[in-house]
Parts: C-alpha cells; sequence; structure tokens
C-alpha cells in the first residue's frame, strides 16, 4: 500500500510532477526577475558599478541556472526520440545566451549595458518558456523519467551540489518502479564514451527495450554477468551521439 505522501491527484497541486514545474517556474522568476532591474537605461547607463552587477549576475546566477539545466535536464531528453531535436533547439539558445553573457563580459562599457541587458532578456524570456511549456511536460511523459528528481537534481546544482556518477548502479534494494527512473537518469549524465554498470537481481530485458525505444542508436548495452542471481550489464552512451 502506498504511503499518505505518495497519494496524490494527478495534475493537481499534490501531483509531484506538478510541484516540480511549479519549483522551475520559481526559479525562472527569479531570473527574470534579477534581469529586469539592468534593463532599465536610467539604472545600467548611470553607474559603472551597476554594469559590473549585470555582469556579476549574468556570469553568476543567469550561467549557474543554463548549466544546472543542460546537465540534469536537457542530457535526460538528449538522446530520446520524442524530445531530441527539442533539446537541440534548447541547447542552441543556450548559447547563444553564453554568447551574449561573453560580449557584456568583455567590455566595461556602460552605455552599452542597457542594449546587452535588453537582448539577454528577451533571448532567456524565449528560453524559458520553451523549457516551461515543452521541456518540463516532455520530460513529465517521457518513459523512464523522473520529472521530480531531475528538478531536485537542478536545484542541487544550483545550490552548489554536485550529482552522483557512480561507475556502478545496484539497483536491486530499490523498489521496482523506481529502478528505470534511476537508470534513465544516469544515462543521461553520461558523456558520449560513457559507460556505468548496472547491477540487477533479474534479465532487465524490459529497461532494454525501453531503452532502444527512446534512445534508438545512442546507447550501448553489454552483458557482464548474465544470473542465475545477479546480472551485470555495461549501459554506455555511445561515442557519437546522434
Amino acid at each position: 500500500m502506498a504511503s499518505s505522501s505518495e497519494i496524490y491527484i494527478e495534475a493537481t497541486e499534490t501531483d509531484p510532477a506538478v510541484r516540480a514545474q511549479v519549483a522551475i517556474r520559481a526559479v525562472h522568476q527569479a531570473l527574470r526577475i534579477g534581469l529586469a532591474v539592468f534593463s532599465e537605461s536610467e539604472l545600467v547607463a548611470d553607474s559603472q558599478n551597476v554594469h559590473a552587477a549585470l555582469v556579476d549576475f549574468c556570469t553568476g546566477e543567469l550561467r549557474r541556472h543554463l548549466a544546472a539545466t543542460d546537465q540534469a535536464l536537457f542530457a535526460a531528453a538528449s538522446g530520446a526520440t520524442e524530445t531530441r531535436l527539442l533539446v537541440r533547439a534548447l541547447r542552441t539558445s543556450a548559447a547563444a545566451l553564453e554568447a551574449h553573457i561573453d560580449a557584456l563580459a568583455a567590455t566595461d562599457d556602460t552605455t552599452s549595458g542597457t542594449a546587452s541587458a535588453q537582448v539577454i532578456e528577451a533571448v532567456l524570456a524565449v528560453h524559458l518558456a520553451a523549457e516551461e511549456t515543452v521541456l518540463l511536460p516532455a520530460l513529465a511523459a517521457l518513459p523512464g523519467a523522473d520529472l521530480p528528481a531531475l528538478v531536485m537534481d537542478v536545484l542541487t546544482l544550483l545550490a552548489g551540489g554536485e550529482l552522483d556518477h557512480p561507475p556502478v548502479l545496484d539497483v536491486r534494494e530499490i523498489p521496482h518502479d523506481r529502478r528505470h527512473p534511476q537508470v534513465f537518469a544516469r544515462y543521461g549524465r553520461l558523456s558520449p564514451g560513457e559507460g556505468f554498470v548496472l547491477v540487477n537481481n533479474h534479465d532487465p530485458k524490459p529497461l532494454r527495450r525501453e531503452l532502444e525505444a527512446t534512445h534508438p542508436g545512442t546507447h550501448t548495452w553489454d552483458y557482464l554477468e548474465s544470473g542465475p542471481e545477479t546480472w551485470r550489464v555495461r549501459i554506455g552512451k555511445a561515442a557519437v551521439d546522434a
């Protein structure tokens, strides 16, 4: 029987996926508010100190967000057929933001601060809207993905923490309904050519079918041990990520 903390009504505020999306929207809103302060010309052009604060905000808080969402959210969706093109588009807009931040940090011309802030604000608005309205719902529906856990990873990274990258993932003591999300999250953090060893108490053929369906052509699967009590499989990300 599920505990009271696990009982919820889908698509309501009790749904963990809904709460996860609310948490990300709160992070986005803080970024929007923080950046909007610098887009007003009378503030940016008034003082070199304000320009320096804008640079600090963009190279600090904004860049941390871009890195955290790439590592936690984009990585989890990058290989799936349903979300691969979306992630490519989001990474393109993130790269544009990075270029604008580099340009901003490379100059101490306070008169150009307003224009830079406005461009970054405009690009960021589109980028965050795509995350909220397209990526998060897609991740919530993606087989094997655990949106609440992925959002917790984002919050961990934003707080200065690090994500685990265990070389061996033993799921034998994990409840069955939690195993696949753990494996998919670990797979999403792999760089091309990297891998990890999955340890299970049965042949994980259903997981293999799920990986093949959602990440076709991007993963490797090699049995290291095949029962009768323990199965070990090396799961890797193909050296050339399709």
